[in-house]
C-alpha cells in the first residue's frame, strides 16, 4: 500500500539564492520519515518539490516511479497533503468543506463523518470553517488530507497549532496509518515528536542534508554523558567519582546528581547499594542533536 519516494540531487534557486542544494534521499515504502531544520532550511521547499507543487530547478524526484511534477491523475488520488498554510473555501461548514474534498476523489460520504470523528471535529462539522479555531482549522486540513485514504501522505508541520490532547491524539491516528502500511513524510520543529513517530529523519540546513538515520542512531552519535539523579545524601561521594566514566557529581534541588558515559556501571553500584529511591536517568535526546548539527543561534 505504501510507496516508495527517491530524492536525487534535488535543487531549488530563487535568484541568488540556493533554498535546496543537490538534496539525495530515499523513502522506503511503508516508513515514517521525518524532515527536520530551523526556519528557512528549506524544508518545505523540499516537500512541495516532492508533492509536484514547485518544479525543481536541478535534480529529479520520483513518487512510486513517477515525476510528481507532471500531475499524474492516478498518482494524485494516491497522495494526500497537509500544506503549513491552511486555506479554506469561503462560508462552507467544516462537513461542506470536507464534503467538497471527498468528492473530488469520488470517496463515499460516509467517509466524512468518520474523519470528522477521527480528527476530533464532530461537534464542530455545521461551524463555518472561518469560525474556527486555529487548531481546529489545522485539525480539518488534516481531514481534508486523509478523507480519500492516500496511500502516501504529506504533512508540514501537522501539529504546530494543536493543544497537547489533539497532538497526541493526531500521532495516534497517523501512526495507526503508518501501521496500515501507508508512508508518511512529515516536517516538524517538535524533536520529541519526530524521536517518537520517525523511523528515519533527515536533518537539512541552509538547502543541505546534514544528517540522515534513524532518531536512535543519531542520538546515539552524539556519544552525551547520561545524568542520574535519585533522592539519597549519605551515599560516598568519592566511590562514586572514582567509578568508571563518572564526570561529575553534585546536588540539585535536594537531589544526588551524578554524570556518567557510563551509567550501567554506576546504576550497578546503586542497586547493590538498595540506593535506587527516586531514581531518574536522563540520556541526550534528537533535540540535543538537532542543537548539535543546525546550531543555537536565533534563526528569523
Amino acid at each position: 500500500m505504501g510507496v516508495g519516494i527517491s530524492v536525487d540531487r534535488l535543487t531549488m534557486r530563487y535568484g541568488d539564492l540556493v533554498a535546496v542544494d543537490e538534496v539525495t534521499f530515499d523513502v522506503r515504502p511503508g516508513e515514517f520519515f521525518g524532515l527536520l531544520g530551523p526556519n528557512g532550511a528549506g524544508k518545505t521547499t523540499t516537500l512541495e518539490m516532492i508533492e509536484g507543487l514547485r518544479k525543481p530547478v536541478g535534480g529529479s524526484v520520483t513518487v512510486d516511479g513517477t515525476a510528481p511534477s507532471g500531475r499524474d491523475p492516478a498518482l494524485l488520488r494516491r497522495m494526500g497533503v497537509q500544506l503549513q498554510a491552511s486555506s479554506f473555501f469561503e462560508r462552507l461548514t467544516a462537513r461542506e468543506q470536507l464534503d467538497t474534498f471527498r468528492r473530488l476523489y469520488g470517496v463515499d460520504a460516509e467517509r466524512v463523518d468518520a474523519m470528522l470523528d477521527h480528527v476530533g471535529l464532530a461537534d464542530k462539522a455545521d461551524v463555518r470553517t472561518e469560525d474556527l479555531s486555529g487548531g481546529q482549522k489545522q485539525r480539518l486540513s488534516i481531514a481534508c488530507a486523509l478523507v480519500h485514504d492516500p496511500d502516501v501522505v504529506f504533512l508540514d508541520e501537522p501539529t504546530a497549532a494543536l493543544d497537547p490532547q489533539a497532538r497526541r491524539n493526531l500521532w495516534d491516528l497517523l501512526q495507526g496509518l503508518n501501521d496500515s502500511g501507508r508512508t508518511v513524510v512529515l516536517t516538524t520543529h517538535y524533536m520529541d515528536e519526530a524521536e517518537e513517530l520517525c523511523d528515519r529523519v533527515a536533518i537539512i540546513d541552509h538547502g543541505r542534508i546534514l544528517e540522515l538515520d534513524t532518531p536512535a542512531a543519531l542520538i546515539r552519535s552524539l556519544e552525551a554523558p547520561v545524568q542520574i539523579s535519585l533522592v539519597h545524601d549519605s551515599l560516598p561521594r568519592e566511590q562514586l567519582e572514582s567509578l568508571p566514566g563518572v564526570d561529575h557529581v553534585g546536588h540539585d534541588d535536594g537531589a544526588l546528581t551524578i554524570t556518567t558515559a557510563e551509567p550501567a556501571a554506576v546504576l550497578t553500584w546503586l542497586a547493590e547499594r538498595d540506593a535506587l529511591d527516586g531514581l531518574s536517568v536522563k540520556g541526550a535526546t534528537l533535540e540535543d542533536v538537532f542543537l548539535d548539527r543546525t546550531g543555537r543561534e536565533y534563526r528569523a
